[in-house]
């Protein structure tokens, strides 16, 4: 028997954002009436981050987001406004802030796996890159260009700049060598916080790879007075504890150079078991109730982490890594549940103390003066794992009106009768990878 305890009469700090996503809703079309707008609202998710954007038809393909789409002549000059084609990402934008969710700019490119590279050179002249970019967010915050006066705040320089080592060849996100991009990232982010000095300016967007963290850090603090106001990094995997562990390994670099103050920022990830011999196995979980439930842990073990601020789930585009919405229909998968729990946890406001006895079953909790929540997830990368019976117990709240909510391979947010709450106490089995959200 494994046992939750919460006490909703100790307070622990605020529900972080561990329900942002990469890329936003899909706007039904007039004559074919798929859509999620509906659904994405009511998952009210915070931010999305605008990578990888242009892959997607639907929110405008090859002429959306990256700054070579938006500036297509770099000998163009910087200053005119018709140098600029701001009209795909300028719907693409007011779609996502339609449904309440504000977007996280990323400068650059998407990834290009092709053999030919179009947006992932490194660019001829940096500071020109760095102008080009201050006049994109001038037309988004400053209504610059028949523009905006959006409240962007996050502006991120360059995705994966570490992918390939230095001497790979058909080089994925970043053309130049790792040097050339630790110059380009202080050109960038010097000239665009001297411009927007209460925005958002940070990176690298890396890989995961903690050596390059390391060098990438140690540089710009030798450079001195070099702006992050964010660090960004990915990490897919199939154990969130390991996800945790990661995440304050990173922060250990970051204090150690002066940065530990700048937010951590994981702003890919997913369930991936191998990138090569598992792949597909990988994609069907992704889509199933097992990465519904690795979703529900990893937010659950970061939100009880300290070490990290702030997670963006890969993807919400339509795409093989989409957990959330199905690929053809848009409809709701298991995994949008996970997101819809959290966000209730996440407006109540407060996290509550709470712990878990068992490695594999995972709680968050939180609350406000009026109400209570929590999502319970039992998680196991082991397929071949039983059910397991749980008893959850509560303090500091009167749970005999309490309501509770299935999710697992039979129900999908399905209001859960069998047992109710006796004496604060609840005992329920759960199947292997399964999701429970109550509120009282």
């Amino acid at each position: 028997m494994s046992t939750v305890k919460i006490d909703y009469s100790k307070s622990i700090d605020k529900i972080k954002i561990m329900h942002a996503v990469n890329n936003g809703p899909v706007f039904a079309g007039k004559e074919q009436t798929r859509g999620n707008q509906d659904s994405y609202k009511q998952a009210r998710i915070p931010y999305a981050r605008v990578h990888d954007a242009s892959f997607f038809a639907g929110y405008g393909g090859e002429h959306t987001v990256d700054v070579h789409a938006i500036f297509p002549n770099f000998d163009a000059d910087v200053n005119d406004p018709s140098s600029y084609d701001f009209a795909c990402t300028d719907l693409y934008l007011s779609q996502m802030l339609k449904c309440g969710t504000k977007p996280f700019y990323r400068l650059g490119s998407k990834i290009e796996h092709g053999i030919k590279k179009y947006g992932t050179i490194m660019p001829k002249d940096f500071q020109k890159w760095a102008e080009i970019c201050e006049h994109i967010i001038m037309h988004y915050t400053k209504g610059w260009a028949d523009g905006f006066n959006y409240d962007i705040e996050y502006w991120e320089i360059w995705n994966e700049p570490d992918i390939d080592p230095d001497d790979a060849t058909n080089k994925k996100c970043w053309s130049g060598t790792e040097a050339d991009y630790i110059r380009f990232y202080i050109t960038a982010s010097k000239h665009l916080k001297k411009c927007f000095p209460n925005l958002k300016i940070g990176g690298p967007a890396s890989v995961g790879d903690e050596g390059f963290m390391e060098r990438f850090l140690m540089a710009i603090s030798n450079e001195g007075n070099v702006p992050l106001d964010f660090f960004s990094w990915h990490w897919y995997w199939t154990e969130p504890r390991d996800v945790s562990l990661k995440a304050s390994r990173i922060k250990r670099i970051m204090e150690k150079y002066g940065y530990g103050k700048a937010e951590s920022i994981l702003n890919e990830w997913n369930y991936v078991r191998s990138w090569t011999t598992e792949f597909v196995y990988s994609i069907k979980q992704i889509i199933g109730m097992k990465g519904a439930a690795f979703t529900g842990a990893c937010m659950s073990a970061c939100q009880n982490n300290p070490d990290i601020d702030m997670l963006m789930y890969y993807d919400a585009r339509p795409t093989a890594f989409n957990g959330l919405w199905d690929f053809y229909t848009y409809e709701p998968l298991k995994g949008y549940y996970a997101f819809y729990a959290y966000a209730n946890l996440y407006e109540l406001g407060t996290q509550a103390e709470n712990i878990s006895d068992d490695e594999n079953v995972y709680v968050v909790s939180a609350k406000n003066a009026e109400k209570v929540g929590a999502m319970i997830t039992y998680y196991t990368e082991n397929d071949n794992e039983n059910s397991k019976y749980i008893t959850i117990d509560v303090a500091g709240w009167d749970m005999s009106k309490a309501k509770i909510y299935l999710t697992d391979e039979n129900n999908t947010y399905t209001p859960y009768c069998k047992t109710s709450f006796f004496d604060n106490k609840l005992q329920l089995r759960l199947e292997r990878n399964s999701i429970i959200y109550i509120e009282a």
